[in-house]
């Protein structure tokens, strides 16, 4: 029997593109009639933190948007693992939003044993905006620049204390961080949240911290604390006297505060891009880039790939840091 090589190749050419076909088409239907109900974004923190803000700010928007509601669904505990987890679990099928902030990275860093895996559980959707870290002190404590804080620290190892908001907290990674680009050795002084630091640092009862730049503004510009650097890409435009600590001649001294949107891994691409696309429009609008101003927050956006950049470099980033400092939380 002969073979129409030709007239198989053809037909092979058909029955491959019509397989194709038929598995593209319900994605693009799919992506066609969405939304088709009511989206969720989780929030693994509180209700009021700069996540939950963000998270109400967008929904709204896309509410009034898509004209389908946008529910907020604020699930705490175990500093945003229980919430994280929730969302990790969800139906990847564009309903589930996650809201994750800084602590995504460092809690992945410091507890071995979670539930979901930051590395892969997740699918990048967009990158909303970042805050800077800063270095201050208490007006007690002699030095004026960042420079002769490094020099008088390591004259006096282990003795100056530096207040956290709690163990393997953004800023008490952020600090071990930089006792490891510097060479010098702090105490640790943590506490059970941002008030009692701050408090007992005005006091004088610990010398140092790493504070968002938000809450550092007003205690520098009464005087209340000395702000020694800037732990973000620039310097701040309400100090800008106030060197960054990369060019301070740390340049891998970059920590920076950071919010971003997520969806459960598996999610179809073209729903991810669908949110992606209106959320970068909505980041662009004066009454959200105002808002975030407000909560300290400059406006990010872009595609999904920057915050899968970010994120990959986070979870590399504190885990060395927890790893080289010996860190072990209880």
């Amino acid at each position: 029997m002969k073979i129409n090589l030709k007239r198989r190749a053809a037909s092979l050419a058909v029955t491959g593109a019509v397989s194709v076909c038929g598995l593209a088409w319900p994605m693009m239907a799919q992506a066609q009639t969405y939304p088709a109900h009511a989206i969720t974004f989780v929030v693994p923190y509180t209700p009021g933190t700069t996540a939950d803000v963000l998270a109400r700010l967008l929904g709204a928007k896309i509410t009034q948007q898509w004209n389908v509601p946008v529910i907020v669904d604020n699930r705490t505990g175990a500093s945003g693992i229980i919430g994280t987890n929730y969302a990790a679990k969800a139906a990847p099928d564009g309903y589930t939003f996650l809201f994750a902030a800084t602590s995504y990275g460092t809690v992945a860093a410091t507890n071995p044993t979670l539930p979901f895996d930051a590395a892969k559980s997740f699918a990048p959707v967009s990158l909303l905006g970042t805050s800077a870290f800063t270095l201050v002190v208490n007006n007690q404590f002699p030095a004026k620049d960042i420079k002769d804080f490094v020099a008088q620290v390591k004259k006096q190892p282990g003795v100056v204390n530096y207040a956290s908001p709690g163990p393997g907290s953004s800023q008490h990674l952020a600090m071990e961080l930089f006792m490891q680009q510097t060479g010098t050795n702090m105490m640790h002084v943590p506490y059970k949240g941002t008030a009692g630091a701050l408090s007992d640092m005005l006091g004088g009862h610990v010398q140092t911290s790493v504070v968002a730049l938000q809450t550092a503004t007003p205690l520098a510009k009464s005087g209340e604390v000395r702000m020694l650097a800037v732990m973000g890409r620039e310097r701040a435009p309400t100090f800008p006297q106030v060197p960054t600590l990369i060019e301070s001649g740390y340049p891998n001294m970059l920590v920076e505060t950071w919010y971003g949107v997520m969806a459960p891994a598996g999610t179809p691409p073209a729903l991810i891009a669908r949110m992606n696309t209106e959320i970068d429009q909505l980041l662009k609008l004066p009454d959200i880039k105002d808002a975030m101003g407000k909560q300290g927050v400059d406006p990010a956006g872009g595609k999904p790939e920057k915050l899968d950049v970010l994120v990959k470099h986070e979870l590399k980033l504190w885990s060395e840091v927890v790893a080289k400092g010996n860190i072990v939380l209880n």
